[in-house]
């Protein structure tokens, strides 16, 4: 993908729903990815989605959770830990960062599905990757400004 023309990854206008929404829409959302291939359930206000099963880190149980990601440069899959702006990173972050509890994750797209090795982004590649994405994606920049805690990027490697 890094020789091809850089695709459109500009998001489209939506609302950004409130913690307790989110929350709430998950689980909806986890089962109409599980059960469809279908545009309307994979993609977002112009972002397209995932569905990454990690580890409770704490709990051991097995958990899923959906997220937008953004393509780098290198064609790596990046997901923002944003939860809109919250005071506190999104549980699924805290389980993803944690490499004794998760080595790996399972990302799944559609029919694709691969084991990643996730790399939570610090230093001169946050900053590379928090340029570009938020450039596509402003509302990105919004959430910052919501919150103290640096929004944290993970690249999903296949």
């Amino acid at each position: 993908m890094a020789d091809d023309q850089p695709i459109d990854q500009r998001n489209l206008p939506f609302e950004t729903p409130t913690q307790d929404e989110i929350v709430a829409i998950t689980g909806m959302h986890i089962e109409a990815l599980e059960t469809s291939n279908d545009d309307a359930v994979w993609m977002g206000a112009g972002m397209t989605h995932v569905l990454i099963t990690i580890v409770g880190r704490k709990s051991g149980v097995t958990r899923k959770t959906p997220v937008p990601y953004w393509r780098d440069p290198e064609g790596h899959r990046i997901v923002v830990a944003s939860f809109a702006g919250a005071e506190h990173h999104p549980a699924w972050y805290h389980n993803i960062a944690d490499r004794v509890a998760n080595p790996t994750v399972t990302v799944k797209e559609r029919d694709h599905v691969y084991e990643s090795v996730p790399e939570v982004l610090t230093g001169d590649e946050y900053g590379r990757i928090w340029g570009l994405i938020t450039t596509d994606r402003p509302f990105y920049v919004d959430y910052q400004a919501k919150t103290q805690r640096t929004i944290p990027l993970i690249r999903l490697p296949e």
